[in-house]
C-alpha cells in the first residue's frame, strides 16, 4: 500500500494531475487579486472580529448623537458624580399598590406606604459618609404618613405629628422649630403639609401657620407675621417659597425686598386653588383652570400646553411641571432632558387619582393603586463632576475623535501618494528634493511641535477652527511614511513590462503613475492608511489629554480622560475613566487587527505560514 501511494505521488508530481491543474486554472481565471485578498481577509477570524467590532463602534458614534444629543452648556450639580445606575424610579416591592406618599429627590426617591413603613431607592449617597438609605431606627419604628425629599436630606412626618430629618444635617436641616414639636400642654401637632428644598425644610399646621428651618444663609426662611394663621398651602423652590392664603391669593411670605418671586402676577390676588414650585419658578392654578407661571423661566416652564379639560392640581419638578386634569388625565411641560415632560400614553386613561413629582421624576398613582412613572431612570454609564452624562459624551466625543483621525489620514494619504508617486517614478532631482523634504518633516518632534503651535494659537480661534487645525497639522506631519512606502513600491513597479508597454503606446507618464502603477500598490496603501488612522486617533487624544487639543466642553475621548486625570477620580469615580478608556482602547485594537489582517491578506505567502 505504501509503495502504491508513493508511486501515485511520484507520477502525479512527474506528469501532473490534469483535474487539479484545470481547477487551479479556473480558480485563477475567476479570482482577481482583489477577490483573493478579500477571500483571505474574510477567512482571518481576528481581522473579521476587529472589523465587526469597529463597525459597531463606528455606527454607535455616528448614529448615537441623534439619540443622545449634546448640550455643550449643560451642567447640573444635583447629578454630579453619579455612578452607573438605572433604578432611580424603581419602586420597592413593599410600596407597590400600597402608596401613601412619594417624594422624588435628586438621584433617589423616598416613600411611605399605608402601613407607615418608609422606603428609599435610587442612588442614595449624599457624600462618602452620608447615605440616605441609612434610615434612623426611630423612623423605622414610627408610623410615617408623609415624606419630603430635599437636595441632601429627607424629612418625614408620623401620625403623632413628630418630624424626623436624616441625611446631611450639619447646616441645621434637623433643627425643627419648637412650635412644631408636640408638648404636654398642646398635645400632638396636626401638621398637614411638609416640603423640603435646598438645605432647608418647611411644615404647615392645621391652624394655617407655616414654619421653615435649616440653612438660612441662602434661603429666606422668615415668614411675615401677617400671613401666619392664613396659610392654606406653600410651595418651595430652590431658595425661596410662596404661600397660598385662605382667601385664594398668592403671596411671597419672606422678608426679602425683591427677588424673582416677589412680583406676583395680578391675576393671582384671588381665586387660586393650588400652587407649586420648580427650581426657579412658581406656578398657580386658578378656579377657571388658568395656569400662571412666574419667576426665572429658563427651561420652558412658561410654555403651558392648551388642554380641553381643566387642571385641578399642579406639581413641580426641578425644571418642569406636571398637572392633574379634571378628567383624570395628566400633562407635563418644561425641560424634557430626561423625559420628565413626556407623559406616557398609558398614563392618560382617565384613571389617575394623584401625582407625585419632583426634580426629574414623576409618579402617577391610578385609582387601582398602580404606579406609572416617567422621567430620569438613571445614567447608564454614570456622570462626571458637572453632572454630564458619560454615555452622551462618549458618543459625541467618539464622533469628534474619529472625524479628526479620518480627515487627518485622508490629508496624509493625498500628500504622501502625490509626492511618493512623483519621487518613485521620475527619480533624479525630483526624488532627491522630495525625499530630503520628507526627512526634514519626519525629523520634526511631533508632540512638542504640536504643543508649541497650540500654545501660540491659544484661545485666538474657536473650538471648531481648532479642530480643523489639528486635522491639518496631523495630516501635514504624518505623510512621510506613506510617501516612502509609495516611492519604494513604484520603484519596483516602474520597470515591469506593463509599464514599458504603456510607454510604447504613448500613454502620458502622469497617467501611467496614477492609473497603471498606483492601483497595483493600493493594497499596501490600504494597510498603511488603516494603521495610520489608529495612530492619528491616539495622537489627537494625546494632545487633548495633555490639554493642548480640543478643549472642553466639546468632548473627545482624550479630553474626557484628561478630566479623570486625578487620583481622587481614579479611586472613587472609576466610571469617569474606565468607560472612555475602554471604548478607545477597543477601537484602537480593532483597527490594528484590521490592518494586520489586510497585510496578511495582501501577502500571498501568508496562507503558508
Amino acid at each position: 500500500m505504501a509503495n502504491k501511494k508513493e508511486k501515485h505521488s511520484f507520477l502525479s508530481r512527474l506528469f501532473g494531475n490534469r483535474n487539479k491543474i484545470m481547477d487551479s486554472m479556473i480558480e485563477e481565471q475567476v479570482q482577481s487579486p482583489g477577490r483573493m485578498m478579500l477571500s483571505n481577509f474574510l477567512h482571518n477570524k481576528l481581522g473579521m472580529t476587529g472589523l465587526i467590532v469597529f463597525l459597531c463602534i463606528f455606527l454607535f458614534v455616528l448614529i448615537g448623537p441623534y439619540f443622545f444629543p449634546l448640550d455643550l452648556g449643560y451642567s447640573d450639580n444635583t447629578q454630579s458624580n453619579v455612578p452607573p445606575t438605572n433604578n432611580m424610579m424603581t419602586l420597592p416591592d413593599g410600596l407597590k399598590n400600597n402608596v401613601k406618599a412619594i417624594a422624588p429627590g435628586t438621584t433617589f426617591g423616598v416613600g411611605c406606604d399605608n402601613d407607615g413603613n418608609v422606603y428609599i431607592w435610587g442612588y442614595t449617597k449624599i457624600t462618602d459618609v452620608i447615605d440616605l438609605a441609612n434610615i434612623p431606627d426611630e423612623v423605622k419604628e414610627a408610623h410615617i404618613v408623609d415624606v419630603a425629599a430635599g437636595y441632601d436630606h429627607v424629612t418625614a412626618l408620623d401620625d403623632e405629628g413628630n418630624l424626623y430629618v436624616w441625611g446631611n444635617t450639619r447646616l441645621g436641616q434637623d433643627m425643627v422649630p419648637s412650635e412644631l414639636k408636640p408638648s404636654r400642654l398642646s398635645g400632638p401637632k396636626n401638621i398637614v403639609q411638609i416640603e423640603a428644598g435646598y438645605q432647608f425644610s418647611g411644615a404647615l399646621d392645621d391652624q394655617g401657620n407655616v414654619y421653615f428651618w435649616g440653612n438660612g444663609n441662602m434661603a429666606d426662611l422668615d415668614v411675615k407675621k401677617d400671613y401666619q394663621g392664613h396659610v392654606k398651602k406653600f410651595a418651595i423652590s430652590t431658595y425661596n417659597y410662596c404661600l397660598l392664603l385662605d382667601d385664594g391669593s398668592v403671596v411671597y411670605g419672606g422678608l426679602q425686598a425683591s427677588n424673582a418671586f416677589t412680583n406676583i402676577p395680578a391675576n393671582l390676588s384671588s381665586g387660586v386653588v393650588d400652587i407649586a414650585a420648580s427650581g426657579d419658578t412658581m406656578a398657580a392654578v386658578s378656579e377657571d383652570g388658568t395656569i400662571t407661571v412666574w419667576g426665572n423661566s429658563t427651561h420652558g416652564e412658561t410654555n403651558v400646553p392648551q388642554t380641553e379639560s381643566k387642571p385641578v392640581d399642579i406639581y413641580g419638578g426641578r425644571y418642569h411641571y406636571t398637572a392633574l386634569m379634571e378628567n383624570g388625565d395628566v400633562i407635563s411641560w418644561g425641560d424634557n432632558t430626561h423625559g420628565q415632560a413626556s407623559v406616557p400614553d398609558s398614563v392618560n386613561n382617565g384613571e389617575i387619582s394623584t401625582v407625585f413629582a419632583g426634580f426629574y421624576q414623576n409618579y402617577a398613582v391610578t385609582t387601582d393603586g398602580d404606579v406609572k412613572t416617567w422621567g430620569l431612570k438613571g445614567h447608564a454609564l454614570g456622570t462626571d463632576d458637572l453632572g454630564r452624562d458619560i454615555l452622551t459624551r462618549i458618543v459625541n466625543g467618539g464622533k469628534t475623535t474619529m472625524t479628526v483621525g479620518a480627515i487627518s489620514v485622508i490629508i496624509a494619504i493625498f500628500i504622501g501618494v502625490l509626492l511618493g508617486g512623483i519621487a518613485g517614478y521620475f527619480g533624479g532631482k525630483a526624488d532627491m528634493l522630495i525625499m530630503r523634504i520628507a526627512e526634514i518633516v519626519g525629523g520634526l518632534p511631533f508632540l512638542p511641535f504640536a504643543l508649541l503651535l497650540s500654545a501660540i494659537i491659544g484661545t485666538r480661534v474657536s473650538v471648531e477652527m481648532r479642530m480643523y487645525l489639528i486635522m491639518v497639522v496631523l495630516g501635514v506631519l504624518s505623510w512621510t511614511g506613506i510617501c516612502r512606502l509609495i516611492r519604494a513600491q513604484i520603484l519596483a513597479e516602474r520597470e515591469k513590462e506593463f509599464v514599458v508597454a504603456a510607454k510604447a503606446m504613448g500613454v502620458r507618464e502622469i497617467t501611467i503613475v496614477f492609473k497603471h502603477i498606483l492601483p497595483n500598490v493600493l493594497s499596501i496603501l490600504l494597510v498603511e492608511a488603516t494603521l495610520n488612522f489608529a495612530t492619528c486617533m491616539l495622537t489627537e487624544s494625546s494632545l487633548s489629554y495633555l490639554g493642548f487639543g480640543i478643549a472642553p466642553p466639546t468632548p473627545t475621548w482624550g479630553n474626557m480622560l484628561t478630566g479623570a486625570n486625578n487620583s481622587v477620580v481614579i479611586q472613587q469615580y472609576w466610571w469617569r475613566w474606565v468607560f472612555p478608556a475602554s471604548i478607545f482602547g477597543i477601537c484602537t485594537i480593532c483597527i490594528n487587527l484590521m490592518g494586520d489582517a489586510i497585510r496578511d491578506a495582501v501577502d500571498p505567502k501568508s496562507s503558508e505560514r
